[in-house]
């Protein structure tokens, strides 16, 4: 089953603590994989690349909630126990937790609006099942999907000139070809892309092939092979062939088969790597997400 919402894990969380004694977050986490059955896949399942796991993420948003509503009180970093308002709660036996529940009580009360689940207006786009973090990354994964449709749409109605440009931007960008001077050094075919070669890295130590075409429909294997072919003609072992467009699975799997290596750069990758590289793109706003430095707070 996939990982339930944080409000699911309040209750078992509390329950966990019901033995009065201290319990840690990662404690939490793994008896609440166990408590709803997680595979090993969803026990790893991350809220983006580099953040926390899904289950740790809701298992602390659990237990923030439980906090301030006193029923569960912190006694360290990452530790809590069982307080005398959550013993009664587990006394009443209730069926579920929510946040809804939690807003009965007096502690809870005083809790900022601007929380999920605490008020009308302030209910997140993803609904009570995502935490804030959560939120933050889906509206952002939204906002790019967006952005990359509009770069590419601009991309696709630009001049074979600029387009042209546009490239040696990004490979630039990227750390291809030394300076735009560099990368400028290409053999221009006249066809609406580019087609030559740029050095891999700013010593030059090796070579890169780079075509680049705004094709319309979708690019299958003769295109790739011939590109191929051009690389053989060259002498190089590497080559970049972009797309405003797709690459046919026929022309994916040749590629996967040949001994020189080729990347295949299709318009969704393209608009990607654009923004990723602050290519035809600027910054409208920066949000910081801070946290508590426990450190800070450590008395010696």
């Amino acid at each position: 089953m996939p990982v339930p919402d944080f409000q699911s894990m309040m209750l078992p969380v509390l329950k966990l603590a019901g033995d009065e004694r201290e319990h840690t977050t990662k404690e939490a986490a793994e008896t609440l994989a166990e408590v709803f059955h997680l595979t090993d896949a969803e026990k790893l399942e991350r809220v983006a690349p580099g953040k926390p796991s899904i289950l740790r993420n809701r298992v602390a948003w659990a237990l923030v909630f439980l906090r301030r509503a006193a029923l569960l009180v912190s006694t360290g970093s990452g530790t809590f126990r069982l307080t005398a308002r959550g013993s009664q709660v587990l006394a009443d036996d209730p069926p579920s937790l929510t946040v809804k529940h939690l807003m009965q009580l007096p502690d809870f009360a005083a809790f900022p609006s601007t929380v999920p689940g605490h008020g009308a207006a302030a209910q997140p786009t993803g609904g009570a099942a995502q935490t804030p973090e959560e939120v933050l990354e889906s509206s952002y994964q939204l906002l790019r999907h967006q952005l990359a449709g509009d770069l590419l749409e601009r991309v696709r109605s630009c001049t074979p000139m600029f387009f042209e440009g546009l490239v040696l931007d990004l490979l630039v960008a990227m750390g291809y070809g030394g300076s735009r001077e560099d990368a400028a050094k290409v053999g221009r075919t006249g066809d609406g892309g580019i087609d030559g070669i740029i050095k891999e890295d700013k010593l030059g130590l090796d070579a890169v092939y780079v075509q680049a075409k705004r094709w319309q429909g979708t690019v299958g294997r003769p295109i790739v092979q011939a590109f191929a072919g051009s690389l053989e003609g060259h002498k190089a072992n590497k080559g970049v062939l972009i797309t405003t467009s797709t690459f046919s699975r026929d022309a994916e799997e040749f590629v996967g088969r040949l001994s020189r290596r080729i990347v295949l750069i299709d318009g969704g990758k393209l608009a990607g790597l654009m923004i990723d590289h602050g290519v035809g793109v600027t910054g409208v706003a920066t949000y910081t997400v801070k946290k508590v430095d426990s450190d800070y707070f450590e008395e010696e």
